[in-house]
């Protein structure tokens, strides 16, 4: 049995999908799960209560944790490192494998313009410091012999059927599509990275499924050279058949939209993603398991394609 924790996100859905090409045992797991194969099991569970955890993971060889909480610091900061608790303990108890997806929140601010698996951990966030500590937790856990793990790490993603929770999508096709200006922030010349979901998806059921890979981080596949805002923002126009118009937010300006907006205010101090190159290297893992990203160009077409054509 192979078990997704957090199966409702962007990236669950498409592990499901990705899943079937390693089991036909797979069990899904959220507040409220709902199949994605017909084989599918499913489970409820709230992943914040250790006896539900460990329920959900019992006669799992492998679990991959998915989760997505709300995106706000005082939640990351309360429930995140007893949930991950929660998990390693499962883990242990049912002796099953562990996938963290994880993110690049950690690094350090001056080296996102080139970030591969060696980056130094250095957050300047909150929500970094708290990724950060959830990350070695995941890998402290390998190195006892607790478990064994691996951390799956991702760019900012995109993808088809994510229309709520990606920034890309709810910044540049969301509102292109309704024939609105596209919102940005920081400087639009700069090169931005994008993981393209289903290749995530694949490449994480992969490792999994990879006894070799744990103990390590990977970065998941994302294509080289990215566009950059600018170029993002007329290239997806070009595609929905509208005007590549955009408007730019300076950070004092999410500070003071963070007075009235809650998500602003949470956006302030990641905004140093967005006003340099964030540059996400995925060369170890396309050396190691040859299997190329999706290039931006076709990831736009297929988004499009799939989510704003009637």
């Amino acid at each position: 049995m192979q078990t997704i924790l957090g199966s409702g996100g962007a990236i669950g859905r498409e592990l499901a999908k990705a899943l079937i090409e390693h089991t036909d045992r797979i069990r899904l797991v959220s507040r409220n799960p709902q199949k994605v194969n017909p084989g599918d099991q499913l489970k409820s569970a709230d992943l914040t209560k250790p006896s539900e955890v460990m329920k959900a993971v019992e006669g799992s060889s492998i679990a991959y944790l998915m989760v997505g909480l709300p995106y706000n610091i005082k939640i990351w900061e309360s429930k995140w490192p007893p949930l991950m608790t929660n998990v390693i303990e499962a883990c242990k108890t049912h002796q099953a494998k562990l996938v963290f997806f994880d993110n690049i929140y950690m690094y350090d601010p001056q080296s996102v313009g080139h970030m591969t698996e060696e980056n130094p951990i250095n957050p300047s966030s909150k929500k970094g410091k708290v990724r950060a500590q959830v990350a070695q937790m995941v890998m402290d856990a390998h190195h006892k012999g607790e478990i064994e793990s691996l951390i799956a790490r991702s760019a900012d993603f995109y993808g088809p059927g994510i229309k709520n929770v990606s920034m890309l999508t709810e910044m540049v096709f969301n509102p292109l599509s309704q024939g609105k200006k596209a919102n940005c922030m920081g400087r639009m010349d700069v090169k931005h990275s994008y993981t393209y979901t289903p290749d995530a998806a694949k490449a994480t059921a992969l490792l999994g499924n990879t006894p070799e890979a744990f103990g390590e981080v990977w970065h998941l596949p994302t294509a080289a050279d990215p566009p950059t805002m600018k170029e993002y923002v007329e290239q997806i126009a070009a595609e929905l058949g509208v005007a590549p118009k955009y408007r730019v937010a300076s950070k004092f300006l999410i500070g003071a939209m963070g007075l009235f907006m809650p998500l602003m205010k949470e956006l302030v101090e990641m905004f140093y993603q967005y006003d340099r190159d964030y540059i996400f290297d995925s060369g170890k893992f396309e050396h190691r398991f040859n299997l190329p990203p999706t290039n931006y160009w076709d990831g736009i077409k297929q988004i499009v394609e799939a989510d704003y054509r009637p």
